[in-house]
């Protein structure tokens, strides 16, 4: 039947008037990274193995946030987060935390300071003044004396990659840099097996958005859990989770199943994502 890729750069509300060059930037990473995941599963890589290199491709990409792209702490540190799961055996690897780990898919280290950018500088400093939690496709918020409802934490700067190949074997993996001005040692939904990854025999699934939202209704297992226990296929699950388990504007994910679905559903403005498949679909999309 075929294989299958799909990969995302986060979801939130992200402005129809982006920059130019902000979504060209964005838009030929994503680009870049669909061509890395369709030449390693066409050459027979294993899904685990693609969706790493896609991943790490990802993360270094400074116009996400992850990696080196990643925003900082209310310390003005920062605290990135991963994790890698295989369908197959259902064998999974996650970290949080992470301040000097060049990919959170790796292992090589630097300095701290590699992270540090001016844009991320600018960003903090932004959140602060607005006393919110903000994320990579926040609008600055004015500044005001009492606290908001931080409109910025309805929103996640995520990155993840799902594969399928041609004999049904799966894998998913989720990184992300969490939230502008989140408060130190803060866990998101992203190193949560079952919450913002999950892969098994049935499917693979990346999720970006709400990490509160997306823990409490566990969406990437719920996603599996509905076509393992109810014989939904891919889109009826992933449609039910994102329409009926979340609320609007918190939630978006990517997924393929063993049967070679392909799905990138979202109840957010936008998500930057990419898909394709043997048979000849490619997508590349932000709204």
């Amino acid at each position: 039947m075929g294989w299958g890729v799909a990969l995302h750069g986060g979801a939130g509300d992200i402005p129809r008037d982006l920059l130019p060059e902000l979504r060209q930037l964005r838009e030929a990473c994503l680009q870049r990274c669909l061509n890395i995941a369709i030449d390693g599963i066409s050459a027979h890589k294993s899904p685990l193995d693609v969706v790493e290199l896609v991943v790490r491709e990802l993360e270094n990409d400074p116009h996400f946030n992850v990696g080196k792209g990643s925003v900082l702490t209310n310390n003005g540190t920062v605290e990135m987060e991963a994790c890698i799961m295989d369908g197959s055996t259902k064998n999974c690897g996650a970290v949080s935390g992470l301040t000097t780990v060049v990919n959170a898919q790796g292992v090589e280290t630097v300095d701290s300071s590699h992270f540090i950018t001016p844009h991320n500088i600018e960003r903090l400093k932004q959140a602060k003044a607005a006393n919110s939690v903000q994320v990579d496709y926040t609008q600055p918020l004015p500044i005001v004396d009492e606290p908001q409802v931080p409109n910025g934490d309805s929103q996640i700067g995520t990155v993840g990659c799902v594969a399928v190949d041609s004999s049904g074997n799966l894998a998913a993996a989720t990184s992300t840099g969490g939230l502008v001005n989140k408060m130190v040692g803060r866990i998101g939904d992203t190193p949560l097996a079952g919450a913002g990854t999950y892969a098994n025999k049935f499917c693979a699934v990346s999720c970006t958005g709400k990490g509160k939202t997306i823990i409490r209704a566990t969406v990437a297992r719920d996603v599996a859990a509905l076509i393992e226990y109810k014989g939904l296929t891919l889109k009826e699950a992933t449609d039910f989770v994102i329409k009926e388990s979340t609320p609007k504007g918190t939630t978006g994910l990517i997924a393929v199943s063993a049967a070679r679905e392909v799905v990138t559903p979202f109840n957010t403005t936008g998500m930057f994502r990419a898909c394709a498949t043997q048979d000849g679909k490619k997508e590349i999309g932000i709204w």
